[in-house]
């Protein structure tokens, strides 16, 4: 456990739902994970007792991947832990695989809406398409190759893998529901006879939703808030000028608001309270982050130079990736803000360096 972490509490320790089991959590709410072929290797499913339209069941917040293992799970938590009841409502925080991935499975399988915000369900309807165009994680491996290669990251070999990524997202999330509820920031959904407020944040993902209940004192975060690694915030092809990390940062003021002692529910790791202390800790951390991109850019760097004084751990492809996007990220939040200037060297490379020098 890191330091930050300790300065969290875990009401259920190191305690975890077994493989297709679930654990309560809350009146009415129940906590599953689901496997992720990933170095970040689960994700967190919630499950709500509810009414819908007349129908008693459940509501369930996020779905895991499109995989055969992953499916065979939701079997068992359908016989084990459903009581009998059918699944009424899915709700998706946002458009990523883990979250969005079976969406289309769960509500075909039991006629159930689908709820989240209009952009990342119109980014995932594009991105599920195997000839749509999108980032690395909308599958287009030649342009993310290229974009990359453009950003310093020019071995051949991890170029290849790259390119060869082109069906990453749509192997993943093979297809969409046709129609949705649109959620959208301060609406409010009952589930089980309790308000819950939506709360849309930015920056890791195009319009992210998280959901407050104050009757329960409880916070579904998504990706927005997790207690042991920082929420990815990357620039990738598809908007190669984006600047997320300050509107991160930014949509973390929308949880000032809730009480101290709030249990909050993330998609990764285990259920803590520490929700003002979390939101400091991201803060500082990526204050550090900058200083020290800061002061790497005395030199002109690339996004790949960058990685290594971002991330000191070997990584493997998928993390790569996701750490390029991470250090341009950074890169263009002091780009944006005139403290670094960009330019292309011979090679066409794009090179970062602090204002004033060179």
């Amino acid at each position: 456990m890191n330091p930050n972490e300790k300065r969290l509490s875990y009401p259920w320790d190191d305690e975890l739902p077994a493989p297709g089991h679930a654990i309560a959590v809350a009146d009415g709410m129940r906590w599953v994970r689901m496997p992720l072929p990933f170095a970040l290797d689960h994700i967190n499913i919630w499950l709500l007792r509810d009414t819908c339209d007349g129908r008693d069941g459940w509501t369930v917040v996020d779905c895991g991947v499109s995989r055969p293992e992953v499916r065979s799970l939701w079997e068992q938590v359908f016989e084990q832990v459903l009581e009998g009841l059918p699944i009424v409502r899915v709700i998706v925080t946002h458009m990523h695989p883990d979250h969005v991935g079976l969406a289309h499975w769960l509500c075909e399988r039991w006629q159930a809406p689908l709820i989240m915000s209009a952009t990342d369900y119109v980014l995932a309807r594009l991105w599920s398409n195997p000839q749509g165009e999108g980032a690395v994680g909308g599958g287009n491996g030649p342009l993310a190759a290229s974009f990359f290669a453009s950003h310093g990251l020019t071995d051949p070999e991890a170029s290849e893998q790259i390119r060869q990524r082109a069906g990453y997202y749509p192997n993943l999330v093979p297809s969409m529901p046709t129609s949705f509820v649109r959620l959208m920031h301060g609406d409010s959904v009952v589930i089980g006879g309790r308000e819950w407020r939506s709360i849309v944040g930015y920056g890791h993902a195009p319009e992210h939703i998280s959901l407050f209940c104050d009757t329960l004192g409880v916070l579904i975060s998504g990706d927005m808030l997790l207690p042991r690694i920082s929420t990815n915030v990357s620039v990738f092809n598809h908007e190669p000028e984006a600047n997320p990390l300050p509107l991160y940062l930014n949509s973390l003021k929308a949880y000032d608001d809730l009480p101290g002692d709030t249990l909050i529910l993330p998609s990764h790791g285990r259920p803590f309270k520490g929700l003002h202390e979390r939101i400091s800790q991201q803060h500082a951390h990526h204050a550090e982050r900058l200083q020290e991109v800061l002061a790497a850019c005395e030199q002109p760097q690339s996004a790949a130079d960058i990685v290594p004084v971002l991330f000191r751990r070997k990584l493997d492809l998928h993390q790569l990736t996701f750490a390029m996007g991470e250090a341009l990220a950074h890169l263009h939040a002091l780009y944006f803000r005139g403290e670094l200037s960009r330019s292309r060297d011979a090679q066409g490379i794009i090179r970062f360096q602090r204002q004033g020098k060179g």
